[in-house]
């Protein structure tokens, strides 16, 4: 199996997960702004994740899939992931509501990656941060890697 993790981090939390991934599936795991579309060929599997900022991923990540051509994820089974502030703790129910209304990055990654012609293989998934600069909750990396091990499967 070819596969590839592609992810951008503010905080490093990001990172982490996409690291836990790549060992998961003895996959390399490469940074946004290091990614060309030659390591995009002969995928089998692409795994795309983001902080959640703004209720979407970095503009790294959403520029890196626009710029990916028309058909060219075709026959690569694909999700994406982020990392997030659980809806839960978030005490003001104000900003649980505009949190809840605004969504976050994960589904929106895997919806455009399904647009350059991938088939989307797992649900997207976030990934839980502490507090906004972290640390991951506990059990997150290996939660990570047995998510990413499913997807693969």
């Amino acid at each position: 199996m070819n596969a590839l993790i592609i992810y951008d981090s503010v905080f490093g939390n990001t990172e982490k997960i996409a690291q836990a991934m790549g060992a998961a599936l003895n996959a390399p795991v490469v940074k946004v702004d290091a990614v060309t579309q030659a390591q995009l060929a002969g995928l089998d599997v692409l795994i795309v994740g983001s902080p959640t900022r703004s209720f979407r991923s970095t503009p790294a990540i959403a520029d890196f899939i626009k710029a990916i051509p028309a058909g060219a994820l075709q026959g690569v089974r694909v999700s994406g992931f982020d990392t997030r502030i659980a809806l839960e703790t978030i005490k003001s129910g104000f900003f649980r509501g505009i949190v809840k209304m605004g969504g976050y990055a994960a589904k929106p990654i895997a919806d455009a990656l399904v647009k350059k012609g991938a088939t989307l293989a797992q649900t997207p998934e976030g990934f839980i941060v502490q507090a906004e600069q972290g640390p991951l909750s506990a059990g997150e990396l290996e939660r990570a890697a047995a998510w990413a091990r499913q997807l693969a499967a």
